[in-house]
């Protein structure tokens, strides 16, 4: 997988398209991403005190891993992520202008 925690992506399908956030948390074995801003839904909460009251808050839920690209500093767009290997060291490469990321 080639997206980590932090990295800033944008979103290329569903109804938050052309959005961008970061990355929040990576699921690997479901293959969803919690991106921020992103994906927002409304979640009711129970009052934890008497005497509270409930509420409704919003939440970022997770999305397919398929449906964001990685954002390149150079491009300033979603692009395709290849890796570049130098002896020992492995780094992510723009796929359209060869900056690595």
């Amino acid at each position: 997988m080639k997206l980590r925690k932090g990295d800033t992506v944008e979103v290329i399908a569903g109804k938050d398209k052309n959005k961008s956030g970061k990355i929040l948390k990576i699921d690997r074995t479901k293959m969803r991403v919690v991106v921020e801003g992103v994906g927002i839904m409304k979640k009711t909460q129970k009052s934890r005190q008497e005497g509270e009251q409930g509420s409704i808050i919003e939440v970022e839920a997770p999305i397919a891993i398929s449906n964001v690209l990685l954002k390149c500093g150079k491009c300033a767009r979603g692009v395709r992520v290849g890796i570049k290997v130098e002896g020992e060291k492995k780094t992510r490469v723009c796929k359209k202008c060869g900056e690595a990321i």
